[in-house]
């Protein structure tokens, strides 16, 4: 199979065209994403995966906040870190060389490269997923891409990378 239809396939997630409604404001809810991935309504975890990839579908950020999106409303949500865990990888062949696939804790899956990168965030590897939207690397697959890291190259900042694609991605400075 093609990357780019690899690509595709992944990218059919389900998640609502919220680039093209814009609602009026319509307050807070007391809804959470707590920094281990759990979504909190009134206190309680949200314990039915397929309520949370619902609300996961219409979630935006705007100016450093968090929304719930319909055609009808536009509700402020709070994020206690990023609203994405990445909690499993794996090397998928391709003809560019090994491509990292990821999945999130509510199962989307993205490849590793130019569209999806690994960034830092506050010192911390995340993926740059959907809609500008980062999911945290989870300290386990931290730990697993540890033995995967490369030193840099003589042109690049010195530290770590891990290659996705042919892509290098700047992971530490720091030996790990």
């Amino acid at each position: 199979m093609r990357l780019e239809e690899l690509q595709r396939q992944l990218e059919r997630q389900h998640r609502a065209p919220t680039e093209r409604w814009n609602p009026a404001y319509c307050g807070d809810l007391d809804l959470i994403i707590k920094a281990s991935g759990e979504w909190h309504y009134h206190g309680s975890p949200i314990l039915r995966l397929p309520l949370v990839k619902l609300f996961a579908s219409v979630l935006v950020h705007e100016n450093n906040e968090y929304f719930l999106v319909t055609p009808a409303e536009k509700i402020r949500i709070q994020v206690e870190d990023l609203p994405f865990l990445i909690t499993q990888w794996q090397y998928i062949d391709s003809a560019d060389g090994p491509i990292l696939q990821v999945e999130t804790n509510i199962g989307e899956r993205y490849l590793i490269g130019p569209q999806y990168p690994v960034v830092l965030n506050n010192g911390t590897p995340a993926v740059k997923i959907r809609d500008g939207l980062l999911a945290r690397v989870h300290r386990n697959v931290y730990y697993q891409w540890a033995e995967q890291l490369q030193r840099h190259n003589e042109h690049e900042q010195p530290g770590y990378y891990l290659i996705s694609g042919g892509c290098r991605f700047f992971i530490s400075g720091l030996e790990v």
